[in-house]
């Protein structure tokens, strides 16, 4: 069926076999399996045959199908509907691109829909099918693909921090120019966007580690707690680069209106040597017949020396004063 990748019962953590969407509810009438449902962009149809099958509350269906919904957690009845932003780096490195998983956990069901994320959860099956003393409920299998998603963070983290570390050096070694203020302001958007992912999803896991519903067993919360450290660990991370983000912008800054300076300095220093010749020649410019020094033998050299030993005491000066 279109849209659906995996559909798969279990019982007492070992695979039973496929299950046809049709089939689910009959496979649910015997007591020790528990059904795992993968789909990817579902369409209208198949979400109300899955509603169906599941009993799944008509809000949530609502946003699992139109999706961009923000990152939480909804407890309808016995059952709990979660929603995860992914994330992962483009081909080129240049932008992260953000997708969805939602996913519907119910005391013996599991349904993840994703959208716009464009690794399969394949490897997620596999890795909870190879721990059968884990996978005996739908609760460890939403602690499986949380744990995926909240790994999936990391390289993206990685590669926010190599920028910030290229932004680093170029503001400091190189001269200051248009274009390491726009990828400043363009690191500084991607990490708004990536805390807006993350940092949810740490009220989230707490919240679902309080749930008091037989879907989280007591031997799955040690897992979710591990999820809740790296989720910790990577909101953490997104502020402490933030932080200094914050303080190269404001580095930048300085040095802009440091560089503004340095360059006042010297257009105010050979303003002032330029003015001695500039007086000089204007006094003697001057129409007048009765003038000292007009018609002295020496009186133009000397002029002259004098313009030049000025001007060269001010340049020696302004330069010791680091003005040039």
């Amino acid at each position: 069926m279109s849209g659906v990748v995996n559909c798969v019962a279990y019982s007492n953590g070992q695979r039973v076999g496929d299950v046809e969407v049709p089939d689910i509810s009959e496979v649910l009438k015997q007591p020790d399996r528990f059904v795992w449902i993968g789909l990817h962009e579902p369409g209208g149809e198949l979400l109300r045959e899955i509603q169906e099958e599941f009993g799944l509350h008509e809000l949530a269906i609502e946003d699992a199908l139109r999706a961009h919904q923000r990152p939480k957690c909804e407890q309808y009845g016995d059952s709990i509907f979660v929603v995860l932003r992914t994330a992962h780096l483009s081909e080129d490195k240049s932008r992260i691109e953000f997708g969805e998983t939602h996913i519907f956990v119910g005391p013996r069901y599991v349904v993840s829909v994703r959208h716009g994320f464009p690794v399969s959860y394949a490897q997620v099956r596999v890795r909870a099918e190879a721990s059968p003393h884990l996978l005996k409920g739908p609760g460890f299998v939403l602690y499986a693909l949380m744990d995926f998603i909240v790994d999936q963070y990391f390289p993206v983290m990685d590669a926010l921090e190599d920028e910030l570390d290229e932004i680093e050096d170029k503001v400091f070694s190189e001269r200051i120019n248009r274009e390491i203020t726009s990828q400043m302001y363009e690191l500084k958007r991607k990490l708004l966007e990536f805390k807006k992912a993350v940092s949810p999803l740490v009220d989230i896991c707490s919240r679902i580690m309080r749930f008091d519903q037989e879907i989280i067993s007591d031997d799955a919360q040690p897992y979710f707690r591990d999820v809740y450290d790296h989720l910790a660990r990577i909101n953490e991370r997104v502020d402490t680069t933030r932080e200094l983000l914050n303080s190269v912008l404001e580095a930048n800054l300085a040095l802009v209106s440091v560089a503004q300076s340095e360059a006042t300095k010297k257009l105010a220093a050979w303003a002032a040597i330029i003015a001695v010749p500039t007086m000089m020649a204007g006094i003697y410019g001057m129409n007048f017949e009765f003038m000292p020094e007009l018609r002295w033998r020496y009186g133009y050299p000397l002029v002259l020396l004098f313009t030049v030993g000025t001007c060269f005491f001010l340049y020696t000066r302004f330069k010791r004063a680091g003005w040039l």
